[in-house]
């Protein structure tokens, strides 16, 4: 009969040998993307202007936001200074006042052209009305959400995620509402689509 450190002894090996060979050789080569810390912000809807000028008065957009430094991760990459494309998946937990219930919200945000070791930025966004049916208030905060995350692909492996605060796969609690009332927005969706533009990381539209 094995005692339990000659069966560790002979297992634990065996492991390793079998992690080694689950790992592809494409994630093997992936590298990690470094995500600066999430921000928040709140923004007056913007007045664009145009062939009339109309009064009313800005209402508050949320905006969540993270820098990206993505590496090359293979030598079409170095030599050209870009990635194709990454996907970023991010996840808003809100309560939602009505129910008491925290909802889950959910977008994935495909961006293009991804510079090489140069930071972007990626970002989300609750409009104004997504924010007061949610939390019944017309002011925009930190405060307005229980917590976010995002994680970023690339060729669907996952290189790196970030979260304010919780532990890492919160996002997937049966104990999370969802739906689709509470829509997340990208900044191309939004009416600051054309603003900063240089900041953010290039967006590539849902058809």
């Amino acid at each position: 009969m094995k005692t339990r450190s000659s069966f560790l002894r002979s297992v634990v090996p065996a492991l390793g040998v079998a992690l080694a060979f689950s790992l592809s050789p494409q994630l093997m080569a992936q590298g990690r993307v470094d995500i600066g810390s999430l921000e928040f912000d709140e923004l007056p809807s913007p007045d664009l202007g145009g062939t009339k000028n109309k009064s009313f008065k800005p209402k508050d957009w949320l905006e969540v936001e993270a820098g990206l430094t993505v590496p090359a991760m293979n030598r079409e990459q170095e030599a050209t200074g870009f990635v194709d494309k990454i996907v970023v998946k991010w996840y808003v937990a809100v309560k939602e006042k009505a129910s008491g219930r925290v909802m889950l919200l959910t977008k994935d945000i495909t961006h293009l052209n991804i510079p090489v070791d140069e930071e972007v930025f990626t970002s989300v966004y609750l409009s104004p009305n997504t924010l007061k049916r949610l939390t019944g208030n017309d002011r925009a905060g930190k405060s307005s959400v229980e917590v976010v995350a995002l994680e970023v692909l690339v060729n669907g492996v996952k290189v790196g995620e970030e979260t304010s605060k919780m532990k890492s796969g919160w996002w997937n609690s049966p104990n999370l509402g969802r739906g689709d009332r509470f829509p997340l927005l990208s900044k191309a969706e939004t009416p600051f689509k054309m603003y900063w533009w240089d900041r953010y990381a290039e967006i590539e539209e849902e058809r």
